[in-house]
């Protein structure tokens, strides 16, 4: 099968669902007003209320949302065969990313830019709100050792992508202060820092002394560094390190220094490179070499395709975006349709574009199934299948293949560093509404609250023990990340589903793709946390799964019960929520 009609198809499904399913619900349901005063003008200070150009926002939103997931979610999932990925992503993008993202936007706008955890206080209850709290910061605790375990991995596969990873912080800084202070548009320095970053991807592909070896630095994989670590576990701890003293720093600085112009410029890096694979698509039109379904699967896959694909289908950290920094930056309330359901709509041409890198890199179907002989071995490849695919796809816009290798590279860990961004800043915000609700003061301190974000989240890459040794916690978190983070989103579509209901509106919309979101995700999660790290299964136990999966799924039963106990119940607006 021709590859090409899964771009066709793709694209005419995300445009027919933004021109018409968007538009309808923008004015019959959310019912967007463009003469509301938004948070950003309302609470303006210039650190995190900063009214934002709406193509400037789109591209914050979007990178942010972004990561890595949409591709290694997809690239994972086509173990099953490239049928049920690919309907999932259209469908998943169109009717349930884009309402959920839409939708926790303008539910966030219209209470005073205020996080989908503080918003559960004031339409469940301050019971739901405290458990709901402890679910978004284990999932952003678990984003801050996935986003950077990756991010380590793919420098130490990956060195020639160091360089100009490093160097577009100068260049977002530069663009910051060019904007913010001296008023200048940000679309020319954008596209000049992304030219600069591009050609030193170039120049370090083909100069090794440009490539960041720390492994070759410290002697080789087999040498013994420190503390017993050989080379490629020393370079992992000090890229965790660097990555972790990063984020402290990008998490506290005002949103326009480094965040704003940053995601803006990996905005453009996602047109640049969807451009470029799309383009190499209709140059090169490959071979599907993938089945359309695999029969030989040892786990099936239902429900567990609906957690490996969040991203790129329907992904709950996406409301903790929306709701906790895009929302705070929104400009006009009209402009939320833009930022939210067509931010959802890039994601998933990113994850369409992921299906058919991963499905036509490998010459043969044997090729394909002995590299995808298991659902382990599609986890631990899916990246790396997808990198090779899409600079495969490259080399139809005739860019060499280590060139493109390297530029791919430099893609997924501009996006995954753009989450890893976000996902500090969301924590800080959390830890101190937890220290807010709780009276305990030093909590509410941005950099006592940052500090803690940090220091867990490398403890928590860092510390637990697993199969690919040193460093292995993010690999470990994967399985519970997905089902977390659609809990998340599950949780977030029954807050705007009551919202509509108290206004009278029609409510559908949100309550279908919530129902099967809960479905899904509560039976894959039931049958991971008891079956399988609790050690009653087959599977030897893992507690440190089975502790967190357990919280998790005891605290969304109980934002159910509560939540569904007041369904029916018209509470009255309290002065705080007039604008609602």
């Amino acid at each position: 099968m021709n590859s090409i009609w899964f771009a066709i198809v793709g694209m005419l499904v995300f445009a027919l669902g933004y021109r018409y399913y968007s538009k309808f619900v923008a004015e019959k349901i959310y019912r967007l007003d463009p003469n509301y005063v938004t948070p950003a003008h309302k609470y303006q200070d210039g650190v995190d209320f900063v009214p934002t150009n709406k193509f400037v926002l789109w591209g914050h939103h979007f990178a942010s949302v972004a990561g890595a997931s949409p591709i290694i979610g997809p690239a994972i999932a086509v173990y099953w065969g490239w049928l049920p990925a690919l309907l999932w992503v259209l469908l998943g993008t169109v009717f349930a990313a884009g309402i959920h993202d839409f939708g926790t936007l303008v539910l966030s706008v219209r209470n005073k830019g205020q996080s989908i955890g503080t918003i559960t206080n004031r339409l469940i209850g301050r019971k739901a709100k405290m458990m709901f709290l402890f679910i978004i910061l284990i999932l952003v605790l678990m984003v801050n050792a996935v986003f950077a375990w990756v991010i380590a991995n793919l420098f130490i596969k990956f060195p020639a992508s160091v360089v100009p990873i490093f160097i577009e912080i100068p260049l977002a800084v530069w663009i910051g202060y060019a904007v913010y202070k001296r008023k200048k548009e940000m679309l020319l320095p954008s596209i000049i820092a992304l030219a600069v970053m591009y050609g030193t991807a170039v120049l370090s592909s083909k100069i090794p002394a440009l490539q960041i070896d720390l492994v070759k630095y410290f002697g080789g994989a087999e040498n013994t560094v420190l503390f017993g670590l050989d080379g490629v576990a020393m370079s992992f701890f000090v890229w965790i390190i660097i990555l972790m003293v990063y984020g402290y720093i990008s998490s506290t600085l005002p949103v326009w220094k480094l965040l704003q112009p940053r995601d803006y410029i990996n905005s453009h890096q996602l047109v640049v490179g969807l451009v470029i694979l799309y383009a190499g698509l209709v140059f090169l039109q490959p071979n599907v070499t993938a089945p359309m379904t695999n029969a030989n699967a040892d786990i099936s896959w239902f429900p567990l395709l609906f957690i490996t694909i969040a991203c790129g289908a329907i992904s709950g950290f996406h409301g903790l975006v929306s709701s906790g920094t895009s929302s705070k930056q929104l400009d006009k309330e009209t402009d939320a349709r833009f930022v939210g359901y067509l931010g959802a709509i890039g994601e998933g041409s990113l994850a369409l574009i992921s299906i058919v890198a991963v499905t036509t890199v490998f010459a043969t179907q044997g090729d394909f199934m002995a590299a995808y002989s298991s659902f382990q071995a599609a986890s631990q490849g899916g990246l790396t299948n997808f990198i090779n695919g899409a600079a495969q796809l490259a080399t139809g816009v005739w860019i060499p293949v280590d060139i493109a290798r390297t530029i791919i590279s430099v893609i997924v860990v501009s996006f995954a560093a753009t989450s890893l961004d976000t996902s500090f800043r969301l924590m800080r915000y959390i830890i101190s509404e937890i220290g807010a609700e709780y009276n305990i003061k030093p909590l509410t301190k941005a950099h006592v609250a940052t500090s803690i974000a940090v220091l867990s989240s490398a403890a928590l890459v860092l510390l637990p023990k697993g199969p690919n040794g040193f460093g292995s916690g993010g690999y470990l978190l994967w399985p519970l990340f997905g089902t977390s983070n659609q809990l998340l989103a599950g949780v977030s579509l029954l807050l705007i589903t009551i919202w509509l209901k108290r206004q009278g509106r029609n409510y559908l919309v949100t309550f279908v793709p919530m129902v099967f979101v809960f479905f899904m995700t509560l039976w894959a999660m039931i049958q991971q946390v008891v079956f399988q790290w609790s050690g009653l299964g087959a599977s030897d136990a893992n507690m440190l799964l089975f502790v967190l999966g357990s919280l998790i799924l005891v605290f969304a039963f109980s934002i159910i019960v509560l939540a569904f106990s007041t369904f029916n119940n018209r509470k009255p607006i309290d002065p705080i929520s007039t604008d609602m």
